[in-house]
């Protein structure tokens, strides 16, 4: 890949809206079956609205043999909260009456991106039950993304929606969507974010950024199995030290690169190797 795209402040987020306007989205589908199930009585099943937020940096490089100057913007997780430690993306649970008010507006308004339904889109086929879960899931990532770093909705523009992710530990399903942000916005994390993240996009593409995490359970974590267990995930460095970027949010950026870009995950087999313990506070956070 040609990654000089990535430095273009006007090319690279009409490639994006462009390939994710060709993605058949699962927002509508696992929406409705995650209804389906709660009202049927079965274990209560989640849902969280997030933003993979984009930002141009024309003074963030990542070292000095390229531009790096498109970033994501990521939040690690305080201690406060459950998954304490985690990099992952902005956002967090639905309120489905608030968030539905909030979806409405967008609607209304037109702030929702033309290309969501665009002639040829397969979102334009299903046009008006696609535009309400988008517009409601958007409306729950920017209202979680307004208390956890004081982003203004109106510094924020759409550019699509990904493919949602499951997690199993905590019975919860992640409807992501792809933004870019204004780059003369200055984040206030409130107590659930110990700080922000910004990884260079050219990072993704250079494959000894990459390891695989080896992460096991303590003996006080109740868990019918101890680990280890191993997953790929991103090693990131920069002034403040090393952050691992894994799980979910990983698995949510790796289906962005293989839509936009058509990126595969390269072979991990010989790749640095990170670990971690879990301890009963990850499932709890200390409130």
């Amino acid at each position: 890949m040609d990654l000089d795209i990535l430095q273009q402040n006007y090319r690279l987020p009409f490639l994006i809206e462009k390939n994710l306007a060709k993605y058949d989205g699962d927002f509508a589908h696992k929406w409705q079956a995650i209804r389906h199930n709660n009202h049927a009585g079965q274990a209560i099943q989640l849902a969280a609205g997030v933003l993979l937020l984009l930002c141009q940096r024309s003074d963030h490089v990542s070292d000095a043999g390229e531009p790096g100057a498109w970033v994501l913007q990521l939040i690690k997780r305080s201690s406060r909260v459950t998954q304490r430690g985690d990099v992952s993306c902005p956002g967090g649970m639905l309120h489905p009456l608030i968030d539905w008010a909030f979806g409405l507006f967008f609607i209304r308004s037109g702030f929702l991106s033309h290309s969501l339904l665009s002639v040829g889109s397969s979102l334009a086929k299903t046009a008006s039950v696609n535009k309400n879960i988008i517009s409601l899931f958007l409306a729950n990532a920017l209202r979680e993304s307004w208390e956890e770093l004081h982003l203004n909705p109106l510094h924020v523009s759409l550019l699509g929606a990904l493919p949602t992710y499951s997690l199993h530990l905590f019975r919860r399903t992640i409807f992501p969507l792809v933004a870019i942000v204004r780059n003369d916005w200055t984040p206030i994390p409130n107590p659930e974010v110990d700080k922000i993240i910004e990884i260079p996009l050219t990072s993704f593409f250079r494959e000894d950024s990459y390891g695989r995490y080896v992460i096991q359970a303590s003996e006080t974590l109740p868990s019918p199995d101890q680990g280890p267990w191993e997953f790929p995930c991103l090693i990131h460095e920069d002034d403040q030290g090393e952050e691992i970027l894994w799980g979910a949010t990983f698995y949510i950026i790796m289906n962005f690169l293989r839509i936009v870009f058509g990126f595969q995950l390269p072979d991990l087999r010989s790749r640095r190797i990170r670990e971690k313990t879990l301890n009963p506070d990850y499932l709890t956070g200390n409130r």
